[in-house]
Formats: C-alpha cells, sequence, structure tokens
C-alpha cells in the first residue's frame, strides 16, 4: 500500500482516537490480570470498527480485509493489540460470512459485527500442532444433527465467546485416506462441552482453554458449509488469520519503536540525550526500517486477499516478517529503556510477550519458512 486514501487515512484516526483513551496502561493492567479489554472492544464495536468487514446487510460495515488490518494496526500502534479481533472479527466472521447459511449469518453476525458478541475459532488439538489432518475430533451423524467428541487446546477466549467454530474429523477422503473436515457453529453453553483454563506464563489479556467436547449434540442448524468440505473451507479463514495476525504485529512494532525513540530523546546521561549514541539511534533505526517493510507486505496481501487472488505467499510472508519485526522492535525498545524496560511504568513486557506469541501463533515462523520452501522455491517437502 503506496498510497493511502482519505477513507482510509480517517479509519486509521478514528481507531487511533477510541484506542487511546485507554493507552498502554490500560492493555498493560488488564494483561497482568488477564481480563478482557472489554470497554475498548465495545466502544470500537459501537464505531463500526470489529465489524468492518463483514456483510453490511447484516450490521457489518461491508469493507475488506484491508480496512480490517487498519483497525487491528492501530489499535496496537495505540498500545492495545486486540488478538480476538484476529479470531473473531477475521477468521470465524469470514467463514460465517462466506459459508453460513442464511439462519446463522441472521444468528451470530450481527452481534459479532457491534461487538457485543464473539465467535472463536477451535482447531488445534494436543497431538495434532500444525498437521491439520491429524485433528481427532470426531462428528458423526446423529438422525438429522451431528455429535462431536474430542479435545481442542489452546483456543482463545472462550469465556468472552458466545460460540464456538469447530473444526472436526467427519469422515475420510476415499482416493487419498486422508480424513475429511467438516465446520461447526458450536455455542459455548452447549451441554458436553467442558472448558478448563490453560495457564500461560505470557501477559496477555485473552484466557486460553482447553475444550472437551463430551458428546456434544448439535442440530442440522451447527453444520458451517458442506459436510466433509471443512478442510477446503477452513483455508479460507486462514489467509485471513495471517494478515490480520500481521497487522497487529505491525502495530506492535510501530508502538514499541514510537515508545524506544520518545525515551532516548527525553532520557539524557552525561548531559547527552542517549539517542545522540549510534548505539541506541541505529538498533531503532533498523527496528522502524524492518517495521515499515512489514507494513507493505501486510496491505499487500490484504489486497490480494479481497480482490480474489491467490493470497497464501504473500499472507505468509507478511505474517513472517511481522512477527520478527515485532519482536525485534520490542526487545529494541526494552534495550534502550535499560532497567527501565522492565518496569511497570512503561508497559513494555506485555507488549513482548504478545509480539513473541506472534511469532509462534498462529502459525509458527517454522511452518512459513516450510511453505515458501515448498511452494515458492519448489524444494521437496521437509515434513
Amino acid at each position: 500500500m503506496f498510497t493511502e486514501s482519505d477513507t482510509h487515512r480517517a479509519i486509521r484516526d478514528a481507531v487511533g482516537s477510541i484506542t487511546e483513551q485507554y493507552g498502554r496502561s490500560y492493555f498493560a493492567e488488564h494483561a497482568s490480570a488477564q481480563t478482557p479489554t472489554a470497554e475498548l472492544w465495545e466502544e470500537l464495536g459501537t464505531a463500526g470498527f470489529i465489524g468492518i468487514n463483514l456483510p453490511e446487510e447484516y450490521g457489518g460495515g461491508s469493507a475488506g480485509m484491508t480496512e480490517l488490518a487498519i483497525v487491528c494496526e492501530e489499535t496496537a500502534a495505540r498500545g492495545c493489540p486486540l488478538m480476538l479481533l484476529l479470531v473473531s472479527s477475521a477468521i470465524s466472521g469470514e467463514l460465517l460470512a462466506k459459508y453460513g447459511s442464511e439462519t446463522q449469518k441472521r444468528r451470530w453476525l450481527p452481534g459479532m459485527a457491534d461487538g457485543s458478541s464473539k465467535v472463536v475459532f477451535a482447531i488445534t488439538e494436543p497431538d495434532a500442532g500444525s498437521n491439520t489432518h491429524a485433528v481427532s475430533t470426531t462428528a458423526v451423524r446423529d438422525g438429522d444433527g451431528f455429535v462431536l467428541c474430542g479435545t481442542k487446546y489452546f483456543i482463545s477466549g472462550v469465556d468472552e465467546a458466545d460460540a464456538l467454530v469447530v473444526v472436526a474429523r467427519s469422515g475420510s477422503d476415499a482416493s487419498t485416506g486422508r480424513a475429511s473436515m467438516s465446520l461447526f457453529v458450536v455455542p459455548t453453553d452447549s451441554p458436553g462441552l467442558v472448558k478448563h483454563d490453560l495457564p500461560v506464563a505470557a501477559q496477555i489479556p485473552e484466557k486460553q482453554f482447553t475444550l472437551f467436547f463430551e458428546d456434544v449434540r448439535l442440530g442440522p442448524e451447527a453444520l458451517i458449509g458442506e459436510w466433509n468440505e471443512g478442510f477446503r473451507q477452513v483455508f479460507d479463514g486462514l489467509n485471513p488469520e495471517r494478515i490480520t495476525g500481521a497487522a497487529i504485529a505491525v502495530g506492535i512494532g510501530r508502538h514499541a519503536v514510537a515508545t524506544g525513540a520518545e525515551y532516548a530523546r527525553g532520557r539524557a546521561v552525561w548531559g547527552t540525550p542517549i539517542g545522540a549514541h549510534q548505539g541506541i539511534a541505529h538498533p531503532l533505526a533498523k527496528a522502524k526500517i524492518e517495521v515499515d517493510l512489514a507494513r507493505l507486505a501486510t496491505y499487500h496481501a490484504a489486497r490480494l486477499h479481497e480482490t480474489g487472488r491467490d493470497a497464501a505467499e504473500a499472507s505468509n510472508i507478511a505474517k513472517y516478517a511481522a512477527a520478527e519485526a515485532a519482536v525485534n522492535a520490542v526487545d529494541t525498545a526494552i534495550q534502550t529503556h535499560g532497567g527501565n524496560g522492565l518496569s511497570v511504568e512503561y508497559s513494555l513486557i506485555p507488549q513482548w510477550a504478545n509480539a513473541r506469541l506472534l511469532r509462534t501463533a498462529p502459525v509458527s515462523r517454522e511452518m512459513i519458512l516450510n511453505y515458501v520452501a515448498q511452494h515458492s522455491l519448489g524444494l521437496p517437502r521437509s515434513y
């Protein structure tokens, strides 16, 4: 994105103005306590930004992935990265908008659009990792409905959500023997759905959960799209996941560079601002360059996705570049602050935790390197 429209600048300004009322101390407090940033989410939803990418007829803004990426970036750039934008607005929102039935869209999208409801995403399992074909949570037909059994792991924001989009094994492909998948929308209060907190050391507001589906019975209205077509469908949610993850990382990087530069301008030792020394200035300059390059990659991927072109390579590259840039930017800001980098006052450690999380999730840097090696360079599959 080499030039930006007046509309996009207006979105940035509005999102930034709302988020700045809360700021990095608000985020740090909620990250430390692992409590939802509900007030900010609600205000952004009321202003129309949480569902900016969702269809207008269901209360959304009918904008594209570029606009949602701007919301993700600007909230993070003001010190408040909102990971559930990646999960609810991007993955679940895009999947329900594209594959959901009319009943599902009318039931779930309006609340997702105005911020009053969240629908999170359940795909990862203890023994499957990045290998989606190894998903063992099963869906079997039961009359005109379905029964889900199995376990999901590291599922974000279940305590804040009204429903889950669940990826389940529903059969096997007769020609390849690989698992066939189906997608379901499952209310979080469904009988048989057992939720356990999954403690994590990282300071992030969103709690993680292990989920047990113990004969969870669903009606026919729970199936998203077509039976056994979930594997194909779910990949339409993964590019938005990578793009919005990249946008959040870019925002974190921008926030870290700005915080580090401000400190370097004002902190004087022996009568000279520390930013006058190349040992401080050059790492910050390098961090800015890396974040700016990642930003270009992110909006290139967003544009490909929203215009219906193949965005897989670009989305993976953007996610990789942005996460690497964000981790380096926050680390550089911490180092610039010296001992103050670890203080609660400057709120950098929660930013580092979120940046470091994005280096691993929702797809690890190693799996992105595998993808580029195999699909872009034509090298033999390594896993």
